[in-house]
């Protein structure tokens, strides 16, 4: 992905006040950032945000989570439990387009920051508000982290083989990413909308909400047949073979039949073309009653190849085929070099450094890290000088008071 110094990205001069913490309020705000918008993180004074002692400590004293997922941004430290932090938040939403927070529900109103407060100060605000449960209904104060939204948004019930417990459905922080995500989704509707009404509006998310919304059929399946669907350990519902399949190298390969058509493929790759067509699996429906059989010849085809000559059949037939990969293997594959997937770069502070490069791909004005998750009050001189106005000896008189 080549990233020109300078070129125009799509966000630039949109600025971002992000009073979250953690993750999935940093993420939507980390996004922004990546394609040009002006994101100041606003953390706790000495403290900062939890997720710089979350996960492998580096040598500057920041986790890398916290280096990888706040990078772009700038750090300014402000206490708004203060009257007088809160005033001095007011001022930069007075100039902000957008903040994004993700504290539990009612607490920016008992600091005399919520909604009604800031629009007040600044009626063409954006802002994000993501939480566990959403800012309404009789769970909005309950708290909440990413393997709640997994487990309450239906997630972590499919996860696993059926005989036994649900397990973590690869990541506990899948709904932090996704609605993050969503966040900067919904920052970039709301955008098209002020252009249109001149009135900003809150996006309100709740983390198991995002994870609802993916889970395909399963809501109407449910209110048409009530159908549960139960863990199926790596097959998927409606279609097979769609599973994961050992090769005789002790490596693994996911297949994907979503068809019939790719089915008879699959099964001319396999040497077994008279099971496919008008065979006795050519049929989903047939193939569906059978399933354990189905899978078990498939599996048995793919354990007497290794994994490359798997992959090398399958393509020859185009059937959807892919190795289920460990991170050490995506970091040799060509693929991911040529899409520069992987961004490496030197930091100041970290060192030698490896990050997931910019999602999407913009061709014209491309997003880009130009550094990774700041110092803790790195920015507090730029934030509060330049751009409140704000004189040396007020700002040292707040820095006693503990307010930044």
């Amino acid at each position: 992905m080549e990233q020109v110094a300078g070129q125009v990205r799509a966000l630039d001069g949109l600025k971002v006040i992000d009073v979250s913490s953690f993750l999935a309020g940093p993420f939507c705000a980390t996004q922004l950032a990546e394609f040009g918008a002006d994101v100041i993180k606003i953390e706790l004074p000495t403290i900062g945000d939890a997720l710089r002692r979350f996960g492998t400590i580096t040598p500057c004293g920041d986790s890398l989570p916290w280096l990888s997922e706040c990078r772009n941004k700038k750090s300014a430290t402000l206490d708004l439990r203060k009257p007088e932090g809160a005033e001095l938040l007011k001022a930069l939403v007075k100039q902000s387009d957008v903040l994004v927070e993700n504290f539990q529900p009612g607490t920016l109103e008992s600091w005399g920051l919520g909604w009604e407060t800031l629009k007040e100060v600044n009626p063409r605000l954006i802002m994000v508000r993501i939480s566990g449960y959403g800012q309404t209904g009789p769970y909005s104060g309950r708290p909440g982290f990413g393997r709640i939204g997994n487990a309450f948004g239906g997630l972590s019930y499919l996860a696993g083989f059926p005989d036994r417990p649900p397990v973590t459905p690869g990541s506990a922080t899948i709904p932090d990413y996704l609605t993050g995500l969503y966040g900067a989704l919904g920052v970039l509707l709301a955008l098209q909308a002020l252009q249109k009404t001149g009135r900003g509006q809150v996006i309100d998310l709740g983390l198991y909400e995002t994870i609802f919304r993916i889970l395909d059929e399963l809501a109407p399946a449910y209110h048409m047949k009530g159908y549960v669907r139960e863990r199926m350990g790596p097959g998927t519902v409606n279609v097979v073979p769609h599973s994961h399949y050992p090769t005789s190298d002790g490596r693994w390969v996911a297949i994907a039949c979503t068809s019939d058509k790719i089915f008879s493929r699959l099964a001319e790759a396999m040497g077994m073309p008279e099971v496919g067509g008008d065979g006795k699996w050519g049929k989903i429906t047939q193939r569906e009653a059978q399933r354990e059989q189905v899978d078990q010849c498939v599996g048995d085809w793919t354990g007497r190849h290794t994994r490359d000559e798997v992959l090398a059949l399958c393509e020859s037939y185009q059937v959807p085929c892919g190795p289920v990969y460990s991170i050490d293997e995506i970091f040799k594959d060509p693929q991911y070099a040529a899409r520069e997937n992987i961004k490496y770069f030197n930091d100041e502070r970290a060192g030698e450094f490896a990050v997931p490069n910019v999602v999407p791909r913009l061709t014209d004005t491309p997003g880009r890290i130009e550094s990774l998750g700041p110092a803790l009050g790195a920015n507090n001189d730029e934030v509060y000088r330049v751009r409140l106005g704000l004189s040396p000896e007020r700002i040292e008189q707040l820095k006693s008071a503990g307010v930044i």
